[in-house]
Order: structure tokens, then sequence, then C-alpha cells
């Protein structure tokens, strides 16, 4: 294995704690900031606005570019918003530098994945896709527990500093072992977006925008819930979280090969139950063991979306797959703001801890319901022509793929 794959998956760990890590973290930084749970939400929200304005625009102005530039770039980018975050002075800058920081988040794994496949022979090119998205699911099983532990005795900024140190020894290995690639060929910008006249592959980002915003409404306030209604320590809430970790990764795995064999079943059959899981944790959450075992299952049913969907949209976008990936990174944080600002409006309207659960019910439903619709509609127009070689293992390739 290329040691350039680990300076990758390095970076995504880093990425993936800082994404996640802050829905573990929102007492602390709303009683550090003085202000409310549902308000200290906002700064996933931020996180996600960014990744959604990032990606297509960051992935436009690298167009052409030498693609280990972009990615040392980018990371650097990323490192630099996490050091504003940690350093700010009150809430209204945290979350300019959570956006900030959000930024590169859909451009680098973007322009990564195509690194990756270019850094070995054609045959291995799924593996090391996968090697590199790794780091996003450790960091859901350990990056994210730790940081939060972290947080809980040290306080948020000291893990948004640890996060720096680790996005930093990333970019540097970046720069050190990532060989210099071919620049992307200057089709450009304007090929790209041809990819976007399909409207199948508008319904597949419409899908992910509604329905994962239900993973993501539950998952942002997940921590208060488990202390105040589950019974939960804040100690034990690290342990809760790493089985929401191994739920995530155990659903990107069945899911890919769930989709290599039926891809728009898998797709519709995932929202179905993420609704319907979601819906029981209003009831489940209140004891400890029965709040586990739904935990663990919310994140399989949640992530088992992931590879579906990323199949769908590159199987859509397969003449133009570089900003079509980037942007189905952009929609999956779009889900997120969604997901939090709605459950922060059940909570505020004082609806208890167990409400941002149905909320995501709701959602993951809508999602649903948008993807039978899209299948519907395109069982009822010729197919635009077998998908060839290159399709094969896409599905196992996108499983590595998280948020």
């Amino acid at each position: 294995m290329p040691l350039a794959l680990v300076a990758l998956a390095v970076t995504a760990f880093a990425i993936g704690t800082t994404e996640f890590a802050a829905m573990g973290l929102l007492p602390q930084v709303a009683d550090s900031l003085h202000v409310s749970i549902p308000r200290a939400g906002w700064l996933i929200s931020a996180y996600a606005l960014g990744v959604v304005i990032g990606a297509p625009l960051l992935t436009a102005l690298a167009a052409g570019r030498p693609r280990k530039a972009v990615l040392v770039a980018l990371a650097g980018l990323f490192a630099t918003g996490n050091l504003l975050c940690a350093l700010a002075p009150d809430f209204w800058t945290l979350a300019a530098a959570r956006l900030v920081t959000g930024l590169p988040h859909g451009a680098f794994f973007g322009a990564g994945a195509v690194a990756a496949a270019e850094l070995v022979a054609p045959d291995k090119r799924a593996r090391s896709v996968a090697v590199m998205f790794s780091g996003l699911t450790v960091a859901n099983i350990v990056g994210v527990p730790a940081a939060t532990l972290l947080g809980q005795h040290l306080g948020w900024r000291a893990t948004m500093l640890v996060v720096v140190l680790i996005a930093a020894a990333g970019t540097l290995a970046i720069a050190r072992l990532v060989p210099q690639l071919p620049s992307p060929a200057q089709g450009g910008l304007r090929h790209e977006l041809r990819a976007f006249r399909n409207g199948q592959l508008w319904l597949a980002l419409a899908t992910v925008v509604s329905g994962c915003g239900g993973f993501f409404a539950c998952y942002s306030y997940i921590a208060p819930l488990l202390t105040e209604v589950s019974g939960y320590t804040t100690g034990s809430v690290t342990l809760v979280l790493a089985l929401f970790g191994v739920g995530m990764t155990i659903g990107n795995v069945l899911g890919g090969f769930a989709a290599d064999r039926a891809l728009r079943p898998t797709v519709c059959a995932a929202f179905l139950l993420l609704a319907a899981t979601l819906a029981l944790f209003a009831v489940t959450a209140h004891a400890e063991w029965s709040a586990a075992v739904t935990v663990v299952l919310i994140g399989l049913f949640g992530f088992a979306i992931v590879p579906a969907v990323q199949t769908l949209v590159l199987q859509k976008a397969r003449s133009a797959p570089t900003l079509a990936s980037a942007t189905v990174q952009g929609a999956f944080n779009l889900a997120n703001a969604q997901g939090a600002y709605f459950g922060g409006l059940a909570l505020d309207a004082g609806l208890g801890w167990t409400s941002p659960t149905l909320v995501g019910a709701g959602l993951a439903g809508s999602g649903a319901v948008i993807a039978v619709l899209a299948w519907a509609a395109d069982r009822r127009r010729p197919a635009g022509g077998a998908p060839g070689p290159a399709q094969a293992g896409e599905a196992r390739a996108a499983a590595a793929v998280g948020g």
C-alpha cells in the first residue's frame, strides 16, 4: 500500500473528527459560550453550509491545477479553519470559523478520491479509494469518542487544537509522500456541468438532502438526549458514540454490497428502515440498553444509504464525476445543516429531547418517498446504456465514504 494513501487517510480522519465531534461536545460549547444547546447546534449547520458552498466553488477553482498542490492547499485550509475555531472568542466568530473549516471538505474528498485511484494499478483502485476514506470510518469509531472525552475534561478548545495538529500532520504528509500527479484534462468546468442536465442526478441529490437530514436531526443532539433521557453519565456518552461509529462502519460495508446487487431497492429500503428506527428511538431512548441497541441500528441504516446514493450519483454523472462527487458531499452536509436546524426548532418549541428523533423520522421518510418516485420515473424511460467495466465494484469503493 503506498504511503501516500496513509497521508490522505490521516487528513480524512481529521476531517471526520471535526465534523462529528462537535455533536458530542454541544453541551460544553453551549456552556462555555453562554448559549442554549439548540443555538450551539447552529455551529453544526455552519460547518455543513461551508461544505455546501466550498464543494462546487473550490472544485471549480481547482480545475486544471496539479492535484497534489490542490490537496496540500485544501488540507492546509482545513487546518487553518480549525485553528480559528480554537481561538474564537465568541459564538458568532466560532460560527464563521466553522463555516471556513467546512469549505475544503467536499473538494478535498473529490480530489482525493481521484488521486487515490491514480496511485495504484487499475485493478486495485476500489481498494485504494477505500483506504483513503477509511480515515472517516476510523474517526467515527475512535476519533469522535476520544475527542468528546478530551473536550469533557480539558474543554472543547483543546479538542480543536488536537485536530489542528492532526490536520497539520496530514498536510505535511501529503506534501512529502504524495507524488506529483498528472494535471486533470482541461475540459474543465463546462464539461463537468453537463452532468447536471440529468434530472435523475438532481433527484438523487434531493433524496440525500431531504432523507439524510433525518440522521443528522438525531445525531446532532445525541449527547444531551443520552444524558437527559437515557440516563447515561457524561463520560459514558463517549462509549455510545463509539457504538454509533461501529454501526456506521457496518452500514457502510453492508450498504456497498447490497447496492452492488440491487441499487435502487437498497436506497429505498435504507431510508425506510432509518425512518422506522428513528421513530422507535423516541421510545427506546428511555432505557440505557435499548438506547444503545437503537443507536447502533441508526448508525447502520444511516450509513448504508451513503454507498448506495454515492454510487447512484456517480452512475448518473459518469461522464463528469469530479464535480458530481464533490456536490454529493455538499448534499450530505446540507442534510446535516437542515437536520440540525429542524431538530433545534423542535427543542426550542419545548417538545422534549426525543423530539429531534421524530423530526428525523419524518425527514428520512420524505427521502424514501423521493427515492421511490425517482425509481419509478427511471423505470418509465429507456436505459441510457449499460455501465462499463469501470463501474464494477463502484458501490464497494463508495462504501468507505461517509458525511
